[in-house]
């Protein structure tokens, strides 16, 4: 059984805690000041990252050799398959004709099986990231 004053000392102490912990409690509202055009750059950062070849995305490689043959691969290729974009770039010493900017394997696999059927030779390839 406590004595008389180790209750008077145990609820002193509670009260103590008590009133400095709500003495010292803070309110208030947050008001965030943001300037309009971080918007404005939010956008065009969301543009740019759609945009870039070179992230983590699958490309399919239709040809890779002399110019004419590049030519003719993506004279074919635009007539056939209209959906998906066709880029011809040079690396020392061939021309490559690549087609596609695919987010997942899954979604390139799919667009492989259709297109070897014109272009036997494709292969799906993930670019490197230019820094």
């Amino acid at each position: 059984m406590l004595k008389p004053n180790q209750i008077k000392l145990n609820l002193s102490i509670l009260i103590t805690v008590i009133c400095m912990s709500t003495g010292f409690s803070q309110s208030g509202q947050v008001e965030i000041n943001q300037d309009k055009k971080i918007d404005q750059l939010l956008a065009i950062k969301k543009e740019v990252n759609a945009s870039n070849e070179y992230s983590d995305r699958y490309k399919i490689q239709i040809f890779s050799g002399n110019l004419s043959g590049a030519e003719k691969s993506v004279t074919e290729f635009k007539k056939k398959y209209e959906s998906w974009s066709c880029k011809m770039d040079f690396e020392t010493p061939n021309y490559k004709v690549r087609v596609g900017n695919f987010r997942s394997r899954l979604e390139a696999d799919k667009a492989l099986a259709t297109i070897k059927k014109e272009f036997p030779a494709a292969f799906i390839f993930k670019p490197k990231r230019r820094s």
